[in-house]
């Protein structure tokens, strides 16, 4: 893999973002905005080399928070973007950054804790009464904290227990502003909950005495969708290309390695493209 310079390169630098290809340069190439989890889940080294061989096409990934991802897309700094937002996303396509919005695969998002559980989320009735249970305990919690997919969706959890997540005590809601492997890092670190997507859980070594203690409240669904960035409003975007990678997305070979892609025994991702 090689870090990518070019138009985006501003935003590389000042936002510490690692941006990956696929190996040796081919001729046609993309550049796609993806959340820390496509990557971090290791999806990203299963994908690129096949979507390489398959279509001749090197995909240059920028990954970064979903917030980021969107609005690197509308700048127009890479072609097409992969995140997990639906709110964000309709908001893109709505300022008309967007063509239209793909949904291609889906996992969940999960509550991990101290084995211990001090806060006894286990017994919860849902995510936000799991997440009330953690506010009163006042137990050790780690944020992302940086706008990404996972962040908005804590935040619509602790607004759904009726917590303004906002006038939290720092001293135990720690706002990593990171992605979620940092994050994971700190929450192990510290001993402490997290929210997590669950393929980054599965994927991340350094679990300490950590646990997974909460899952399966419908709202914590996590849908990924494929946006191709409006050559409209950026015309040096590659319309024609990112077409051809999203066909390949939603294609049954696409689906064989997203469904295939385990660790021990678990589905990271499940491919429901249409």
């Amino acid at each position: 893999m090689t870090l990518m310079f070019g138009s985006v390169k501003g935003a590389v630098l000042a936002g510490g973002i690692a941006a990956f290809s696929a190996g040796a340069a081919l001729a046609d190439s993309v550049k796609l905005a993806v959340t820390t989890s496509f990557h971090n889940s290791g999806l990203s080294d299963v994908l690129l080399p096949e979507i390489a061989a398959d279509l001749g096409l090197e995909v240059q990934l920028l990954v970064v928070g979903t917030g980021q991802a969107i609005r690197l897309g509308e700048a127009g700094d890479v072609d097409a973007i992969l995140v997990h937002s639906k709110k964000a996303e309709e908001a893109f396509l709505a300022g008309g950054y967007g063509t239209h919005r793909t949904e291609v695969m889906y996992n969940d998002f999960v509550l991990i804790g101290p084995d211990t559980d001090p806060a006894g989320i286990k017994g919860a009735a849902d995510a936000a009464a799991a997440l009330g249970a953690i506010e009163a305990a006042k137990a050790d919690f780690a944020s992302r904290g940086d706008d990404s997919g996972t962040h908005k969706k804590e935040l619509s959890l602790w607004q759904a227990a009726g917590i303004d997540a906002e006038a939290l005590d720092p001293s135990w809601y720690k706002a990593a502003g990171a992605g979620m492997g940092a994050t994971l890092n700190t929450a192990s670190g510290m001993n402490a909950y997290v929210m997590s997507d669950r393929a980054s859980w599965l994927k991340f070594a350094n679990k300490g005495d950590l646990d997974l203690l909460f899952a399966g409240d419908p709202v914590l669904f996590n849908q990924y969708a494929f946006l191709p960035v409006n050559p409209e409003k950026h015309p040096h975007v590659k319309a024609d290309l990112v077409n051809k990678l999203e066909g390949w997305l939603v294609s049954e070979r696409a689906q064989t390695l997203i469904d295939g892609y385990r660790l021990n025994g678990e589905a990271l991702f499940t491919f429901n493209a249409k």
